[in-house]
């Protein structure tokens, strides 16, 4: 048993001075607020639910910046995937281990604590299928143990290298299965997580460019109840592509056609008509968006004030992890909406409400909904995923209630992150993670072969 005491906590009811909390077994057994500390009580000052990052591709991180040199043409997304493509490609199972866990490391010490890891490195570099399917599963299961991270598993099943089931790329051929492949390595994949605390599992259709219509219908009964992910409309070009295909534009199509509800998650869906925001909204599935790296790639600007004053829900991803932050997250959102309407405040709940709290609320819900969490943030019974803020640090000073989150989102960039605590497993202390160190040692030594 753990006892914790916090001069001023962010339960689900509101803030709330001197907070004790109890955890047992991983979850958080007791909340008393309004208590005196106690001689065994470890004690601190602002505590707040850690966040899940709901879509990530953990390998993408051992190539951050290395897609920052232009070409001869125009540079976008598609000539962004060559280079990820070319990268993916070089990984073998040693490398992928390395990568996610400095990655995870990294998430829970900028206040992520849960990971929806959208999987789809699954086989050899030539394509080959590994003796056990789940190989790579089990190497990011690996990596979420050693991190302590809570981990939602999203196998991706991809078949097509565009709509219309046009042959796959060859740059894509680690990725690619059939229905009854993909079958096959689901069961693996829940083998491979099934000894990891905390740990679940979903299905990913990648994207309506990689599954066709009739095998998206026969991959959703695979998720047995948890959540289905897909990307959709995150480039114009491909809602031209869809559009050409079928005549809709791709959340138009998974609208009516798909089995859209409060399970799903639409990753991205950047660019949507009047009709399809609210159709969305009204789905209660939740819109996955991971702003810096819609940024990194040119994606474009969610129409995040519209999907919000219609109702709809959402979380948000780091994606690439050309950068990783819960906050750096929640404040590239809000700028890109600044920056789109030019006004400040945009995404918040109301006048004189609290703009970073409005985001930090929104995503704490809608990253639970999308990785299936039934209960999360300071409560009985929810997994013990706490951050602690550091009030030393300036943007921190001197700030109460939800002026210390408007200063960690806006205001503080690194630093402002004390303590963290996964599944009831202290792992960051004073900032730093105590699996840093040799989590970049192994990252930096596996990179160094791939670069080279």
């Amino acid at each position: 048993m753990t006892r914790l005491h916090f001069a001023s906590a962010l339960l689900p009811s509101g803030w709330a001075n001197d907070v004790q909390v109890v955890i047992t077994a991983g979850a958080i057994a007791e909340v008393t607020p309004g208590m005196t500390p106690s001689a065994g009580d470890e004690r601190h000052q602002i505590a707040v639910p850690g966040l899940a990052s709901l879509h990530s591709h953990a390998f993408q991180r051992g190539m951050a910046g290395l897609a920052e040199l232009r070409g001869d043409s125009t540079d976008t997304f598609w000539t962004w995937r060559e280079t990820m493509y070319r990268f993916a490609l070089a990984m073998t199972p040693d490398d992928v281990a390395s990568v996610a866990t400095l990655l995870y490391v990294e998430m829970l010490e900028h206040g992520f604590t849960r990971v929806g890891e959208f999987h789809y490195l699954h086989h050899d570099r030539d394509g080959a299928h590994y003796a056990d399917l789940g190989e790579m599963a089990a190497r990011i299961a690996e990596a979420a143990e050693a991190s302590s991270i809570g981990l939602t598993l999203l196998p991706s099943f991809y078949a097509h290298g565009s709509f219309g089931g046009a042959p796959s790329h060859a740059g894509q051929r680690r990725f690619i299965c059939s229905v009854d492949q993909f079958a096959a390595l689901m069961a693996a994949s829940r083998k491979a997580i099934s000894g990891l605390p905390g740990a679940n599992i979903g299905i990913a259709p990648h994207s309506l460019r990689a599954v066709a219509p009739d095998e998206l219908a026969a991959i959703i009964p695979l998720a047995d109840g948890g959540p289905v992910h897909i990307h959709a409309a995150e480039q114009t070009k491909e809602v031209e592509d869809c559009l050409a295909w079928s005549g809709q534009r791709p959340v138009q199509w998974l609208l009516e056609h798909a089995p859209i509800n409060p399970r799903w998650c639409l990753i991205h869906a950047t660019h949507m008509t009047d009709a399809e925001v609210a159709a969305f909204a009204n789905t209660g599935a939740v819109a996955g968006l991971c702003p810096i790296t819609e940024a990194s790639l040119g994606d474009g600007i969610f129409p995040a004030r519209e999907f919000l004053a219609a109702g709809g829900a959402f979380g948000v991803g780091s994606d690439s992890n050309v950068l990783v932050g819960a906050g750096d997250e929640l404040r590239q959102l809000e700028y890109g909406q600044r920056l789109k309407h030019r006004q400040r405040n945009v995404l918040s709940s109301g006048a004189g409400r609290s703009t970073g709290r409005t985001l930090f609320d929104h995503a704490l819900a809608g990253g639970a909904q999308a990785l299936a969490q039934p209960m999360v943030g300071l409560a009985p019974g929810a997994r013990a995923d706490i951050v602690t803020l550091d009030t030393t640090h300036p943007s921190l000073a001197g700030r109460t209630g939800d002026a210390t989150i408007d200063g960690w989102i806006f205001a503080a960039c690194d630093g402002a992150i004390d303590c963290v605590w996964a599944g009831g497993n202290k792992v960051v202390e004073g900032g730093r993670h105590r699996l840093r160190q040799a989590a970049r040692e192994g990252f930096n030594a596996a990179v160094r072969r791939l670069v080279a």
